[in-house]
């Protein structure tokens, strides 16, 4: 199963980086998780942000961060509502579903004794 977060938003920040004390480069990036492998592929509620300042290459985490910042911040993630969740089934679920019916209506027809009075 593989687990793959796609950027809902980039929001480049005009605060000061508390590392390098930068006014430009600042970058919120919020993003949401999805799953896919081979039989679904699904968007989850799990969402996800990261503050990078391009300026020093730094990424700045929570603990770091200044009341201004969170406050644009929170202002941010209100603006970001993520996408639904979706559950998507794949060709090769339908395949194992259509199999798995097909089996099951030829054992319960065998079981019911259909196949008994047609002589193969």
């Amino acid at each position: 199963m593989e687990e793959k977060f796609f950027t809902l938003r980039e929001v480049e920040l005009n605060n000061n980086c508390p590392e390098c004390y930068s006014r430009d480069g600042l970058q919120l990036t919020f993003k949401q998780r999805f799953i896919e492998n081979s039989f679904y592929r699904a968007i989850s509620k799990e969402t996800a942000h990261s503050l990078f300042c391009k300026v020093c290459e730094t990424p700045i985490f929570p603990a770091r961060w200044t009341d201004d910042i969170e406050r644009v911040f929170e202002y941010q993630q209100r603006a970001s509502s993520p996408k639904p969740t979706s559950f998507k089934l794949k060709t090769m679920s339908w395949v194992l579903i259509l199999a798995l019916a097909i089996l099951l209506i030829v054992v319960t027809l065998f079981f019911l004794g259909i196949f008994d009075t047609i002589n193969l």
